[in-house]
């Protein structure tokens, strides 16, 4: 089943590069557009200040030496060459004494700039001339509008740019996830020995590659641990499914008297009774890999525990001419079934490899961390170190390192180390110079 994306990365990220960098660039062009215009109208106010003190200067001088006519005649000289401006004069009464035409090379637009000034004329009535001159700056307001239109052009061009940029460069940085998505596309049932790698990973995929290499490897090891556990069980279930049919075919196979029948139904039940066993500790140990954790009761002693678990073994102790005590006692609050049943275990795994005589020992004592130790010690062959840490694996049987002959399933010890983490705790076990101690660890407080 596929799953329908929603967006991609590269677009997403182009998309917001471009228009940040539209905006950035906007809001500097906006500023500097501003400023230039201030800088603009700043010049044209002083233009307009100078040129109407020259004007100011050039008639007072007329005014000065040829009088109202020769002023007259000098503005209407100047005129043509104030194209883009206009002059307007008035005497002290209010009166018009001179106006260029608005028409023609004289007339306004709506971008203006107008200054006011005095003339001293005391040859005429009132003393003094009023004069208003206006410029018109239509070609600065042009200006200013072609460079809006690139400041919007530059901007749109450098989003585009930038947003084109950017996906390429996000499509070539994450190539390699491309190449990891292949490299975890070819892995499949049979491939769990493959693993992602890159010639040069980033410092952020790292880590990604790591710990999803490290999960391969458990997950590999959960499954050859499966198919391993399946042939076992298959190995297993097989001898006695064997035995039950071989005892049956054999006792149909002709009549036979009403005793000899018993004991092949004798038979067929102890062959049945071990396929029971093995099948309830199989589902024990499902429950305590899916996170079963341990019904806590009253606090007990573990002594006292240890001391029924001997009791019931009484007569297997004393078939094997081994004698077994407790060492040590602690106060704890566990499921007192289940830690009978490992201790059970325990005790039978030091009785089949115990030499007779020789005695059985339940240590209780504190460990670290709130943590008991409960071992069972026995004299006999050390194990050899390869050996202990797959003690407590299913169907691993100690006969691999100490062999006694007898015939065993397998479970009892990996029962032991399930039952110890649903008390928080771990297995543990111990040999050296003739002595062996198995067992576990367990939270005292819960």
């Amino acid at each position: 089943m596929s799953s329908r994306c929603s967006h991609s990365i590269g677009l997403r990220l182009s998309r917001k590069l471009a228009l940040v960098t539209m905006v950035v660039l906007a809001l500097l062009f906006t500023g500097a557009w501003f400023s230039v215009k201030m800088l603009i109208k700043e010049k044209n106010r002083e233009e307009a200040l100078f040129r109407s003190d020259v004007i100011a200067q050039i008639l007072a001088h007329e005014l000065k030496t040829g009088g109202e006519q020769a002023c007259l005649a000098r503005v209407r000289a100047d005129a043509a060459m104030r194209a883009s401006t206009r002059l307007e004069l008035w005497r002290a009464d209010g009166s018009v004494f001179y106006a260029d035409e608005q028409a023609g090379a004289h007339a306004m637009s709506a971008h203006t700039y107008a200054v006011d000034f005095d003339i001293a004329a005391p040859q005429l009535a009132g003393g003094l001339l009023k004069a208003r001159y206006t410029m018109d700056f239509t070609s600065d307001a042009k200006f200013g509008r072609n460079w809006v239109i690139v400041f919007v052009v530059v901007t749109l061009l450098a989003g585009t740019l930038v947003a084109a940029g950017s996906y390429w460069h996000v499509r070539r940085a994450l190539r390699p996830l491309r190449e990891l998505a292949s490299q975890t596309r070819a892995i499949s049932p049979s491939r769990l020995d493959q693993r992602l790698h890159l010639d040069d990973p980033a410092e952020e995929l790292l880590p990604w590659i790591e710990q999803f290499n490290e999960l391969m490897v458990r997950l590999e090891g959960a499954v050859a641990q499966l198919e391993g556990f399946n042939a076992d069980v298959a190995h297993e279930l097989r001898t006695p499914l064997a035995a039950l049919i071989g005892h049956t075919e054999v006792a149909l196979s002709r009549d036979r008297p009403a005793e000899e029948l018993r004991d092949t139904l004798l038979s067929n039940l102890e062959e049945a009774q071990r396929l029971s066993a093995m099948v309830n500790d199989m589902l024990f140990l499902s429950q305590a890999d899916r996170g079963a954790t341990a019904r806590r009761g009253a606090r007990a002693s573990l002594a006292a525990l240890a001391a029924q678990v001997i009791e019931f073994h009484e007569a297997m102790l004393e078939e094997a001419g081994l004698t077994a005590r407790v060492d040590g006692d602690a106060d704890a609050a566990v499921d007192e079934p289940l830690v009978k049943r490992a201790l059970s275990n325990l005790l039978s795994n030091a009785v089949r490899f115990a030499p007779r005589g020789s005695t059985v020992v339940v240590r209780i004592a504190p460990d670290a961390d709130q943590q008991l130790r409960v071992e069972v010690e026995n004299a006999g062959e050390t194990i050899a170190p390869q050996h202990l840490p797959r003690l407590f694996d299913r169907f691993f049987r100690a006969d691999a390192a100490r062999p006694d002959g007898q015939s065993h399933h397998g479970l009892g010890l990996a029962i032991v180390a399930a039952i110890a983490r649903m008390h928080a705790g771990r297995p543990l076990a111990e040999s050296a110079a003739g002595r062996t101690r198995v067992g576990f660890t367990l939270l005292g407080q819960a």
